[in-house]
């Protein structure tokens, strides 16, 4: 039973993190909603421990890339777009540097 929590614990923070990644895009978030439910009710009679773990792990990978790779770009004018970066994609930013690092 405490597999079956934590796959319920996935969806619920599959769909949060849609809701934050495309929030008011009504098509990607439809989109979005349905590609989850296809993929959880597609293997909803999946029995076996370890292929639930390997479909786990694949949707934990998923939400992290959702959360920490996609950008929300909005159509201003014909040819511009403007980005709406969240905080969670703004954790990790390193400066470019052109100088090579030494190898030793």
């Amino acid at each position: 039973m405490a597999q079956a929590a934590k796959v319920l614990q996935l969806f619920k923070t599959l769909h949060r993190t849609r809701q934050q990644v495309f929030k008011n895009d009504v098509r990607a978030l439809e989109a979005a909603r349905i590609k989850i439910n296809e993929e959880f009710k597609n293997n909803k009679s999946e029995t076996s421990a370890k292929k639930i773990e390997e479909l786990m792990k694949i949707g934990s990978d998923v939400e992290l890339l959702l959360r920490t790779s996609v950008i929300q770009g909005i159509h201003t004018d014909h040819n511009t777009l403007k980005l709406v970066p969240r905080k969670d994609l703004l954790v990790e930013n390193v400066p470019y540097c052109d100088a090579p690092t030494q190898k030793q």
